[in-house]
């Protein structure tokens, strides 16, 4: 009975909350420069040529984070365009849709 109840507890924490995503599929397709524009994300319909394809990479949502405030590789820190709030929500936009979210 424990097991069974830690078990729902801990996939109840994990849960997306269907707001954040939603404002992070938006921020994700009209942030300027738009992630939209580079990447490949089947979920926000963006099929960018220039960055990576999220639905085969599928990073985890700190793996995102990362990314947006410090840049990586000719991607842009977002940490000067983006809240906090913004950028998180993008990363858990980014790693539920491409399948990387528990």
């Amino acid at each position: 009975m424990a097991v069974a109840l830690l078990l729902l507890w801990s996939g109840a924490s994990g849960a997306a909350d269907p707001a954040e995503l939603a404002r992070g599929k938006e921020v994700f397709s009209t942030i300027q420069p738009a992630c939209a524009a580079c990447h490949t994300l089947q979920a926000a319909g963006a099929e960018g040529q220039v960055g990576p394809v999220l639905d085969e990479l599928k990073p985890d949502a700190a793996r995102v984070l990362r990314a947006l405030k410090a840049g990586i590789g000719v991607m842009p820190s977002y940490a000067e365009r983006m809240s906090e709030s913004d950028m998180k929500a993008v990363a858990s936009f980014v790693a539920h849709a491409a399948g990387a979210a528990k």
